[in-house]
């Protein structure tokens, strides 16, 4: 009789993990393909550097503001209904752009975008760590991440491109064909709502806004994330006008190696993280994105562009689905929802305060430079990441010797 036992890998690529993850695929797309052209949109209506930051900023604290509501929601309410109600919105509010060519309404619709946008991306991450095996957490939040950071990569670029041939308008009514798939693909999927959450009676649940925006258990991680992604949101903000002002024509090359790195790279880091946490990796990712910003602020060829894009592909699009699995990773499942929207919260936000800080200092140094005093946020981030390693290894009653990552 054979006494070794096999552990049975539990399945992951279910019709309805892949289904939420290419809808979700296209709702980052129908979204991210704006954000790069937003800016230099309203500037040509005119903006102030000013209130080019505030295209970030207000569109960021609209979806912090949101996603506190949400994730009280998800404590008692189904899945599916709040998916679709926030793919809905995000549409809608992305065909009526056309509509605004005076730069306070325009500013009116970004904060009404970040509303939608603060729902929908909490509800479909918390889909999806539904739909995934516990056992394959870290795989299946690195393959879903890919969705994201292929959405953040990918569709820029795209977005890029028709600007510079074609009308503002036609790029808004792509971004809603791609909304229209994401729906239609959303709605396919057979959610899972956990048990404690289908058991959960609203009378029982007391909402408290600080209490929804905040999970204890995994604020660190999050918190480390906002630090992260504010060294980030000066590329998101500032990155088609850094291009204008070098003379480099194919500025899109920067989001085209960046997602063939972060496609080849993700599935790998996934799997580090199941095996051997999230620490080490967290650390290395960060590494590459502060060289590769570093690389992008020198450039001044195609060629640059492309190697700054290919170490931020390895680096930080590897990072933000780490960052994800890690806050999961250690939150209770009827607080999934409130997890999710405290890292997305962090993203926004980090990206917002980014784009209106730096937006300010636009004035008064070259885009480059923004460049270079951003990444510094980074090695902040690095700091956060070994002394919470640091901290957690003593209480163990680990020596410095035997702390790992």
């Amino acid at each position: 009789m054979n006494m070794i036992q096999k552990k049975v890998k539990e399945t992951l690529w279910t019709k309805s993990f892949i289904m939420l993850m290419v809808g979700n695929l296209f709702v980052f797309m129908s979204f991210q393909m704006l954000i790069p052209t937003l800016p230099p949109y309203i500037k040509s209506l005119g903006a102030t550097g000013f209130e080019i930051g505030l295209v970030t900023a207000l569109f960021s604290i609209g979806a912090v503001l949101s996603r506190p509501f949400i994730g009280y929601l998800l404590e008692f309410k189904a899945r599916k209904p709040l998916v679709l109600v926030g793919a809905v919105a995000l549409l809608l509010i992305t065909v009526i752009y056309p509509m605004s060519q005076v730069v306070v309404i325009f500013l009116c619709f970004r904060f009404i975008h970040g509303l939608a946008w603060g729902w929908s991306t909490t509800v479909n991450g918390t889909a999806a760590v539904d739909v995934i095996p516990k056992s394959r957490l870290g795989e299946g939040m690195g393959y879903y991440g890919l969705s994201i950071t292929l959405g953040m990569i990918i569709a820029p670029s795209l977005g890029i491109f028709l600007y510079q041939v074609t009308t503002f308008s036609n790029l808004i009514y792509l971004s809603g064909v791609l909304g229209v798939i994401a729906l239609v693909l959303l709605g396919i999927v057979n959610y899972q709502t956990p048990e404690v959450v289908r058991n959960a009676k609203r009378e029982e649940l007391k909402f408290s806004y600080i209490g929804s925006l905040v999970e204890k258990s995994s604020w660190y991680p999050s918190f480390i994330t906002l630090v992260a992604t504010f060294g980030y949101g000066a590329i998101v903000t500032f990155i088609v006008i850094f291009g204008e002002e070098r003379g480099i024509e194919h500025i899109f090359l920067f989001y085209l190696l960046n997602a063939v790195m972060a496609s080849v790279s993700r599935p790998f880091a996934g799997k580090w993280f199941d095996t051997h946490g999230p620490k080490g990796l967290v650390l290395f990712c960060m590494s590459l994105s502060f060289i590769g910003m570093w690389v992008l602020s020198f450039a001044h060829s195609d060629a640059m562009i492309a190697i700054a894009g290919a170490l931020f592909g390895v680096g930080f699009g590897s990072l933000i689905p780490t960052l994800q699995s890690w806050t999961l990773s250690t939150t209770p499942d009827n607080r999934r929802g409130v997890a999710n929207g405290m890292f997305f919260s962090s993203i926004d936000l980090g990206i917002g305060l980014s784009g209106l800080i730096f937006g300010v200092l636009a004035q008064f140094v070259e885009t480059a430079t923004l460049f270079q005093i951003s990444s510094i946020f980074l090695l902040f981030a690095m700091w956060f990441v070994v002394v919470e390693g640091r901290k957690r290894n003593k209480k163990r009653g680990l020596t410095p010797a035997a702390i790992k990552y």
